[in-house]
């Protein structure tokens, strides 16, 4: 692999098809709900010390998969669990749609998880939306 001002560029097809596997191990939570996260540890564990690119793109995953699954549920969970508390008096009732598109959000990880696939396996450089920066400076420093 070969580094021009901090983009990290694959020197093979290996290297393209796990970090490819790694986004797209976001598609395991559909059907087991929580393991996605665990497939992309286990690769960027893997590929630590052995790629740089692969080590950046399985733990980018990760780092998504954790915010988007995790974190989304607690919110979803306290948003539902406040539209629960507050439907004893009708205000709840309102809150409603907005406890359906929270409910909602974590459904985008996958299709952004399927692009970055796309990307990667084409050998170019795939960063997510805020966490794709913080990576990279926790990998370099």
């Amino acid at each position: 692999m070969t580094e021009q001002t901090n983009v990290v560029i694959p020197t093979s097809s290996e290297e393209r098809t796990w970090a490819m596997l790694a986004h797209l191990s976001v598609l395991i939570n559909l059907v087991t709900g929580l393991l996605g996260p665990v497939v992309a540890l286990v690769i960027y564990l893997s590929y630590k010390d052995r790629s740089r690119y692969v080590a950046y793109h399985a733990l980018q995953s990760l780092v998504l998969q954790l915010v988007a699954w995790v974190g989304f549920g607690a919110v979803t969970g306290i948003m539902w669990g406040i539209v629960g508390a507050l439907s004893a008096i009708l205000i709840g009732l309102c809150l409603i749609p907005f406890a359906c598109a929270v409910t909602l959000v974590p459904l985008a990880v996958p299709v952004y998880g399927i692009v970055a696939a796309i990307e990667t396996s084409q050998g170019r450089d795939f960063r997510y939306w805020l966490i794709g920066d913080w990576v990279r400076s926790t990998l370099e420093g």
